[in-house]
């Protein structure tokens, strides 16, 4: 079985608690006490900065493994 990833875990988890945040702030913007703007707004600019965590997560996982491939292969050369 195949280890789930930290860049998965992390930016799913965070989705889901935005989506859960949203669920019960809603009731808020429904009574017009928030504006759509700052409501849709607010989530818009959660989403992308998500979306920036998992790429640079991705990335951290990637040069990490070629860090590992590259200590692997010199110590077998070695």
């Amino acid at each position: 079985m195949k280890k789930i990833q930290r860049s998965t875990i992390v930016p799913l988890l965070l989705v889901v608690y935005l989506a859960v945040m949203s669920y019960i702030g809603y009731p808020e913007y429904e009574a017009g006490r928030m504006s759509a703007l700052y409501y849709f707004g607010i989530i818009i600019v959660t989403l992308g900065i998500i979306i920036a965590l998992r790429f640079l997560l991705k990335k951290r996982e990637r040069l990490r493994k070629e860090r590992d491939d590259d200590i692997k292969n010199n110590s077998k050369s070695l």
